[in-house]
């Protein structure tokens, strides 16, 4: 079996598996006690193995890596959760209570068959020496021509390549962890006192915003480019007409297709955040977040936004904010849309009426932190622009909700899905530059970027990881200091525009604006 779904298919399993002829010769060649246990442990081992290739094929569909045997089993509780918001509570039962039967039944039906071959040629074993025999000459001869048809070998050795790759993936997570502690307590900017840093920001309005899974295939893919490019556009001249000037380039996120957690605290800590467990270590760390720095000033308020955390957020400490708005304190009385809590429209009012729109305390700035979720899959359904001042609790949403697409129908189908995914892009960043033209100031700074790429289903199984941002400010003197970036003029950057990795933002960004690095702790 396959670790890819692109790999499936009729091709993948005419093969002679090197294992099954090793396991015919030595299988019925025990006494039948420690014949049946063997045969029954092999057909469990086979069981796991399927199970985890199945997981690979998943991780490469919706993350583009393999599933991590350490450190994912808490992510498929992510996965379920997702499915309830996205398609009712009874339906994601049924699909977990579904997979459960259908492991299970893996297990105990491949250990059934195993023992019964086994039996069987332990009851033949003159036919069985000889169907042995010839299965063993022509692996070898296969092995040796180098036979691949539809470019798959016929002599195959896929299930110790397997288990020889989960033990090699489980030595590299434990090793991983181990070094990452340590690069985790060089810190630049660890130690810089806090009227080192940022200060050509002081008494500034500073706003970071994460629109999810708004990717490079979201500007550049055949499909969907074209609507979104034409947004950005129009929003570029819009903020022109209103004073703003942006530039946009592209940065290399640590995740695909979800855990969006890991590419913001990336993006926070100047770290390389590509799994749970550096996550967590981090989260438990004294590692200077960029939103911290602001806080450690003393000089500005900072506050988070956050409609799509239902639950507590302890990572609050972390990220350095004195106030988060989740989304049980932004007053929302609409439906959800699917997995989004609230239209992102809707987030950016509420942040405008009970932060933005407040004076932060005398002598003050103010370090924003948005994470919008409306561009979130399944991408159904798709909220729509609506006038500012109709907004109100957000009840005006339900007949648009009812209306729209049903995230089922659009989860089964691919051209559906990429469809609506630029339609969701569209709406988010319109949402957000339509805020800012309205409410922003000439103290206004908004950095706005991607968390990863959506699914390889939506961005193909080829599409690279970057995502776009953008600086937008009234300020020309805050964008000529970025100027050495060679960022595109615009919310579109160039195809040529320059690429880091999403864990260098933090630096360069302290550092354009003034932040001195000091040592870090070792």
């Amino acid at each position: 079996m396959p670790d890819s779904a692109d790999r499936l298919g009729p091709a993948a399993f005419v093969r002679i598996p090197a294992e099954a002829v090793v396991g015919a010769v030595v299988l019925p060649a025990l006494p039948r006690r420690p014949r049946v246990a063997v045969a029954a442990g092999c057909g469990v081992l086979l069981a796991a193995l399927t199970v985890l290739n199945a997981l690979d094929m998943g991780f490469r569909q919706y993350l583009g890596r393999t599933f991590d045997v350490v450190l994912d089993w808490s992510l498929l509780g992510d996965a379920e959760s997702y499915l309830e918001d996205s398609l009712g509570s009874g339906t994601a039962r049924a699909a977990v209570a579904g997979a459960l039967v259908l492991v299970l039944l893996l297990f105990v039906l491949l250990a059934l068959s195993v023992v019964r071959l086994t039996e069987l040629l332990a009851r033949h074993p003159g036919t069985a020496r000889r169907s042995t025999l010839i299965a063993a000459v022509a692996w070898v001869a296969c092995a040796s021509l180098g036979l691949a048809p539809a470019a798959v070998p016929l002599a195959s050795h896929r299930t110790v390549t397997a288990l020889r790759g989960q033990v090699h993936r489980v030595s590299d997570t434990l090793r991983d962890e181990a070094e990452f502690r340590k690069v985790a307590r060089a810190d630049a900017f660890g130690n810089t006192p806090g009227e080192r840093l940022v200060p050509d920001l002081r008494g500034k309005d500073v706003i970071f915003a994460f629109v999810e899974s708004y990717g490079r295939s979201a500007i550049e893919d055949p499909v969907m480019a074209p609507g979104v490019d034409r947004m950005l556009d129009v929003r570029t001249k819009a903020l022109a007409e209103a004073g703003f000037h942006a530039r946009s380039g592209w940065l290399t996120s640590a995740t695909y297709g979800g855990s969006s957690w890991l590419g913001h605290s990336t993006t926070m800590s100047g770290l390389w955040i590509s799994n749970q467990q550096r996550y967590r270590t981090v989260m438990a760390s004294d590692r200077l977040s960029l939103t911290g720095a602001f806080r450690k000033t003393g000089a500005f308020e900072t506050v988070g936004v956050m409609p799509g955390v239902q639950k507590g957020w302890p990572e609050q400490k972390w990220y350095g904010l004195d106030k988060v708005c989740d989304a049980f304190r932004l007053g929302y009385q609409g439906p959800k849309f699917s997995w989004s809590t609230m239209p992102d429209q809707y987030a950016l009012q509420q942040y405008q009426e009970r932060v933005h729109g407040r004076r932060p305390a005398a002598g003050k700035g103010r370090m924003s932190l948005l994470v919008l979720t409306s561009s979130h899959q399944p991408w159904a359904p798709v909220p729509r622009m609506v006038d500012w001042d109709r907004l109100g609790d957000g009840s005006a949403f339900k007949a648009m909700e009812a209306a729209g697409e049903k995230a089922a129908d659009v989860i089964a189908d691919t051209a559906k899905s990429r469809a609506e995914y630029g339609k969701s892009v569209q709406y988010s960043v319109t949402a957000l530059t339509e805020w800012l033209q309205r409410y922003g100031t000439k103290d206004t700074v908004l950095v706005f970027l991607g968390d990863h790429q959506p699914i390889a289903r939506v961005s193909g199984t080829h599409a690279s990881r970057d995502v776009p941002v953008s600086l937008v400010a009234k300020d020309p003197g805050l964008l000529d200091k970025i100027a050495d970036w060679h960022w595109t003029d615009g919310l579109r950057p160039a195809h040529d525009a320059p690429v880091w990795k999403m864990s260098a933002f933090r630096d360069r960004f302290l550092r354009a604006y003034g932040s001195t690095p000091g040592p870090g702790k070792n």
